[in-house]
Order: structure tokens, then C-alpha cells, then sequence
């Protein structure tokens, strides 16, 4: 049974202990480094399938780590820290990480949202980045074609609605930030614009999500940006 390797990077001993004894009781593979330089070393003689990353390090900033790492690395990476401002978590999300967890946590939450990488990671090893179709759940995205259906029936969404969702699909479980979408989809990242893109994901959501109350797919992280959630942990494919 494959079992993915984790690296935790944290100096605190409370919740590195608390980790710890999660990922022991969960029974994860995993190794740890309390300091920016060892995991640095780590991250290398080590591979990791997944990182857990505090950003208040004794002797860097964890989104050194992560502009270092994604030099090389795509592995997930999920930030686990104290600080709860949003430009903070936009600032290590545009660097690259793929989640962010403001302290203190839940354990349900945490372990969630290594499920959501470790799937992540699973997909992007067992299945082509150039895959033709996308499934999650009733969406189904035929790449070649430009066709997007939702419970076998075709939907029809504006050029933007349509790239909206393809770069939302082929980053499924990592959020997405305001600006990172804003460069992806128009070419620029202005700030006047997160209107504008809110209209948009509003409604692209009431194609995707004809009749339901609460939007299951397309998650809001307000002050930040999105992320698509994947629907079910065998079907998708990216």
C-alpha cells in the first residue's frame, strides 16, 4: 500500500507534538525538522510526498522555504502558522503553497486537508497533466473539445467562465489566490479587478451548481481567492 512521506516543518513543541501524534495515530510516514535550514536539507535527502510548514521560523521565514522548494518541487505544501492576516496567507499562497491552516486547528481539518494534497499528489504521479478529460463528480471537462458537462447534460459557459474553470480543475484541492487567478485568466493582477472576478465565479457556480443552496465544488476563501474541491477521492482526474 503506497504511503506518502511527509515532512513537518515546526519549531513549537505544543503543536509539533500534537502533529506528531496525529500523523502516528493516522499512521503516516512522515519526518521532521525544526529549523528553515534543516528542512532545506530535508527537503531534499528526504523527497517529500507532502510538507507541513510553519511560516515562524528560528532562523528564516517559511515562505523562504517555499520560493526555495518550488524552484524544484511540487509537492504540496500546507502552512500551518499563527498568523491569521490575509495578506499573509495570499503572500505564501502566491508563493506557491497549496493551503493554508491558521493555528489553532482542528485535527479533523488537518487531517482533511492531507487527504486533499496527498490525493493531489497521488493524481499527479498515476496521471498525465495532458489527460483529455477531467471527472468530479456530476462535472465532467472535455479539454480537446471546450465541452463542459454537468450530470451528462451539455453546459454552456462564456470564454472566461471557461477558463475560470479549467485553470480551477487542473489545480483541484489547492487554492488559488485573487491574483494568481487574475494573471492566469486576464494577464494582469489588479486589485480593481477582484469585482469583476467575483461576478464571474458567481456566476459560473450557478451553471455548475444548477439547484443547490450551498456551492459543493467551488470554494470561497474570502479575502483570498478559491479552490475547486475534489467531489470524491477515486474519480478525478486532472
Amino acid at each position: 500500500m503506497y504511503k506518502p512521506k511527509i515532512l513537518v516543518v515546526e519549531d513549537d513543541k505544543a503543536v509539533l507534538n500534537l502533529i506528531k501524534m496525529t500523523l502516528e495515530t493516522n499512521d503516516y510516514k512522515f519526518h521532521i525538522a525544526q529549523n528553515g535550514e534543516q528542512a532545506l536539507l530535508d527537503a531534499v535527502s528526504y523527497n517529500p510526498d507532502v510538507f507541513i510548514l510553519d511560516l515562524g521560523l528560528p532562523d528564516m521565514d517559511g515562505t523562504q522555504i517555499i520560493e526555495k522548494v518550488r524552484g524544484w518541487s511540487s509537492a504540496p505544501i500546507i502552512v500551518v502558522s499563527a498568523r491569521s492576516d490575509d495578506k499573509d496567507k495570499v503572500e505564501a499562497l502566491d508563493m506557491g503553497a497549496d493551503d493554508y491552516l491558521t493555528k489553532p486547528f482542528s485535527i479533523d481539518e488537518f487531517l482533511a486537508r492531507l487527504r486533499v494534497a496527498i490525493r493531489r499528489r497521488v493524481s499527479e504521479g498515476s496521471v498525465s497533466i495532458e489527460s483529455n478529460v477531467y471527472e468530479n463528480g456530476d462535472l465532467k471537462i472535455d479539454y480537446q473539445s471546450g465541452i463542459v458537462y454537468v450530470g451528462g447534460e451539455e453546459v454552456h459557459l462564456t470564454p472566461i467562465e471557461y477558463k475560470l474553470l479549467v485553470l480551477l480543475s487542473k489545480n483541484t484541492g489547492k487554492v488559488l489566490t485573487h491574483n494568481y487567478i487574475l494573471k492566469e485568466v486576464w494577464g494582469n493582477a489588479l486589485q480593481s479587478d477582484v469585482p469583476s472576478l467575483r461576478v464571474f465565479m458567481a456566476t459560473l457556480r450557478k451553471k455548475l451548481e444548477k439547484g443547490s443552496s450551498s456551492p459543493r465544488m467551488i470554494q470561497t476563501h474570502i479575502g483570498v481567492g478559491y479552490r475547486m474541491i475534489s467531489l470524491s477521492n477515486n474519480n478525478t482526474k486532472v
